[in-house]
């Protein structure tokens, strides 16, 4: 069984909006055991849309329209697929009935064209819309299952959560349950990642691995379907397990977890909290990690160093250092680190300074960066680093590595 998803709505295609229904669909349905194969968008034009309806309706088991039920004129998607289907349209009672309250309690006028929220297909299951005016709905014709939703995601959302599944259950009583899981991987490139595990990718069936890369890092996604989601966990396993005896030096997380998210639970788990002295980064380690919730227990705080005497002023950083090796170098990082870690009374000080570019500075290339790690026993470590890409990359890439590295130490024996 497979779904197209059509995203209605000229919005879309002249990059006003993210097509953020279109993601939310895919993985429900791949929740409740239905393929998705194809995503289309296509502007409020009628004769667009009957084309793709055509063309979905050939290739799709069920097809899912997303926008075009309001009141203007361009909302044009119940009527296209009311004249597609040869299905008339009808007034649906509680849901005029609904916006008609909506109005009376506001104090509003309802103008005529609200009448038109309340129509739907003859015949169809109505999906009602807690959040806004318009119903889903969905109606079989054919063979195969067409669903409406509206665009707006705070109606989208609770509507297929709460209605729809039991329409589609109605229509495919025998899916399998598709489950995935998501591993995540630090400081190996696709290429280097793939081929490590390039047999894996050619012999995939069920489960299958794909390759994706995501900000800096990379991951893999093992699918497998199954009759239920204990069994498609159990076909994902083995494979899961031959893939981190390869790479588990790179692996951190599955699923949500993030590098922030694990830094945070490791140091809760030790009762530590941590300080940060950002250079180059200038405070993006501090926003990654104040992004998790709890943060709070183990976030000590962030000093922003840019200028060297701020890291002489600020962190302790001497001006020894600063004649001798400069700003770029692993003794600055090292007495940032340090630095940090006394000032503001936290277990662990991480640092970093380097040349996120467009420019080299102090004779040093850009991309180079140098990381600093002080510790609760006394001890700091460094880390030098050579990254590659613009100056937003070089930054982002910077601060993972630094709470990637940081992650590790947290799970030495120190």
């Amino acid at each position: 069984m497979n779904a197209e998803i059509v995203a209605v709505g000229s919005e879309l295609l002249l990059g006003q909006i993210c097509n953020t229904n279109a993601q939310f669909l895919s993985r429900k349905l791949a929740e409740w055991g239905i393929d998705v194969y194809v995503h289309t968008a296509v502007g409020d034009n009628a004769a667009r849309l009957r084309t793709c309806l055509e063309i979905a309706s050939r290739r799709a088991d069920i097809v899912i329209l997303t926008g075009g039920l309001g009141p203007t004129p361009d909302d044009l998607t119940k009527e296209t697929v009311a004249d597609f289907l040869g299905l008339p349209l009808e007034v649906h009672g509680p849901s005029l009935a609904r916006i008609e309250a909506f109005f009376r309690q506001r104090g509003l006028l309802m103008t005529e064209n609200n009448r038109k929220q309340a129509l739907v297909l003859k015949g169809a299951s109505v999906l009602p819309n807690e959040s806004g005016l318009a119903p889903g709905m969905a109606v079989c014709s054919g063979g195969k299952l067409y669903v409406l939703l509206p665009a707006p995601p705070r109606e989208l959302v609770p509507m297929v959560e709460r209605h729809l599944r039991p329409v589609l259950e109605a229509f495919a009583p025998t899916r399998a349950v598709v489950h995935s899981e998501v591993l995540r991987f630090f400081g190996i490139g696709e290429a280097a990642l793939a081929e490590k595990v390039a047999d894996l990718l050619d012999a995939q069936t069920n489960p299958t691995v794909a390759p994706l890369v995501e900000d800096g890092e990379v991951t893999l996604r093992l699918t497998a379907k199954a009759p239920s989601r204990e069994e498609a966990r159990a076909l994902i396993g083995p494979v899961k397990e031959a893939i981190l005896a390869r790479l588990g030096h790179h692996y951190y997380g599955s699923d949500d977890d993030r590098l922030p998210v694990v830094v945070v639970r490791r140091l809760a788990a030790r009762g530590w909290r941590l300080a940060v002295a950002e250079s180059c980064t200038g405070g993006l380690i501090a926003e990654l990690v104040t992004g998790v919730p709890g943060a709070s227990r183990v976030f000590a705080g962030g000093i922003v160093a840019y200028a060297p005497e701020a890291k002489r002023r600020l962190l302790g950083v001497s001006d020894e250092t600063l004649a001798a090796h400069g700003t770029i170098s692993p003794a600055c990082a090292r007495e940032m680190a340090a630095g940090v870690r006394r000032a503001l009374d936290a277990q662990v000080g991480l640092a970093v300074t380097g040349v996120a570019g467009p420019d080299p500075a102090e004779g040093k290339p850009v991309g180079e960066v140098h990381l600093g790690l002080a510790l609760p026993d006394g001890t700091v470590r460094t880390e030098a680093l050579q990254l590659a890409g613009d100056r937003e990359a070089i930054r982002l890439r910077a601060a993972k590595h630094a709470l990637f590295w940081l992650w590790r130490a947290l799970g030495d024996g120190q």
